[in-house]
Parts: C-alpha cells; sequence; structure tokens
C-alpha cells in the first residue's frame, strides 16, 4: 500500500510489458516465410505493448521513479530462448502460458488498486487487461495455424508442451472466461488446471 511499493509492482508490470514488445518483434523477425496477416498481428501487438509501456512508464514518474529503478526478472525471455527454434513451441507458451497469466491475475490487481484509492493505475490495468485478449488469441491463433500444418491435434499438443516446458512457471487460478475469449479449447483449459494439480 505504500508509494514505494506501489512503485515496484507498477514497475514489475512495466517490465513485462516491456518484454513483450521485444517478444513480438523477435516473432516477426524470427520466424520466416509466414503468411503475411501473422506479420500484421505481432506487430500490431508490438505497438499496443509499447503504449502499455509507455502509460506504466508515466504513472512510475507520477510516483517519481522510472523505468530501471527496481530490478525485474527474466521469466518471457528465458521462454523465449527456449522455443526460439520452433513457432509452434513460441505461439503455445509465450502468449498462451507467460503472457495469459495477465489474463488470470490482472482483474485482482485492479481490484486492490481500486481499494487503495489508487484509481490512476487501475485504469491503466482495465486498459491492458482488455488488449491482452486480443494479444493471447494472437498466439491461440498462430498456434492452431501451425498445428494444423503440421497436422497435430493442438490440445493433445499444447498438453505435452506444458509438461516439457512450463510445469515450473504455470500457476492458478485461472480466468477461464478470459481464456475462452482468447482461443483456449474446453481441453486446452483441463489441460492447464490438470497441470498445476
Amino acid at each position: 500500500g505504500s508509494d514505494e511499493g506501489r512503485a515496484a509492482f507498477i514497475h514489475a508490470i512495466a517490465h513485462i510489458e516491456f518484454n513483450a514488445i521485444d517478444l513480438a518483434w523477435d516473432a516477426v523477425y524470427r520466424f520466416r516465410g509466414l503468411p503475411d496477416a501473422f506479420y500484421a498481428d505481432w506487430v500490431a501487438v508490438a505497438a499496443d505493448e509499447a503504449r502499455h509501456f509507455s502509460m506504466l512508464q508515466g504513472r512510475l514518474r507520477e510516483l517519481g521513479h522510472d523505468y530501471g529503478d527496481f530490478d525485474a526478472h527474466n521469466g518471457l525471455w528465458e521462454m523465449a530462448e527456449k522455443t526460439a527454434h520452433d513457432g509452434l513451441s513460441r505461439m503455445a507458451l509465450v502468449p498462451r502460458v507467460l503472457e495469459a497469466r495477465g489474463l488470470d491475475v490482472t482483474p485482482g490487481m485492479i481490484t486492490k488498486l481500486r481499494a487503495l484509492h489508487d484509481d490512476a493505475t487501475a485504469d491503466i490495468l482495465e486498459v491492458i487487461l482488455r488488449e491482452e485478449v486480443a494479444h493471447v488469441a494472437a498466439g491461440s491463433r498462430w498456434f492452431n495455424w501451425y498445428c494444423e500444418r503440421a497436422g497435430v491435434e493442438p490440445a493433445p499438443r499444447f498438453r505435452e508442451l506444458l509438461v516439457e516446458y512450463a510445469r515450473a512457471v504455470l500457476h492458478g487460478p485461472f480466468n477461464l472466461p478470459a481464456r475462452s475469449a482468447a482461443g483456449f479449447s474446453e481441453e486446452e483449459l483441463q489441460a492447464l488446471s490438470q497441470a498445476v494439480e
């Protein structure tokens, strides 16, 4: 509830958004020879993430801090490195596991911020939450596209990738309505729940 604590919290979210900019551009650059719509999706995601970062950085400055004032974790980028060899794995795990975590936790963060009368930060998170559904949906769309191209069923492959890469970073509870809106099938939602049991 302190200003310093809220600034550290905002910084952590800003860092996620900063990484998400790089991850979107990395997908554009790394995965070649795909349909134009793939690149259009990830360029649009990069633009949204940059705007999110700028809003959060502005809020940090209002609280007397700036990006870089606090330590930050590297989980998103570590997963990007693990999936650099394969677009299917990248689409399954970065947008649909790590970035989708925001769909799960942001509603609770907004509630807590409003209880602390920090409507300015809560309003920013409302925008981010709304737009992240579309970003995760882009991951779902291209994961399914990759699966169709490879002749594999998406839900079983998603389950295998969760076990192989994501068990340590997967946490519930899950925002099932938001994840469903972002393109998760019922079978995939069940796989998420089973992976954390």
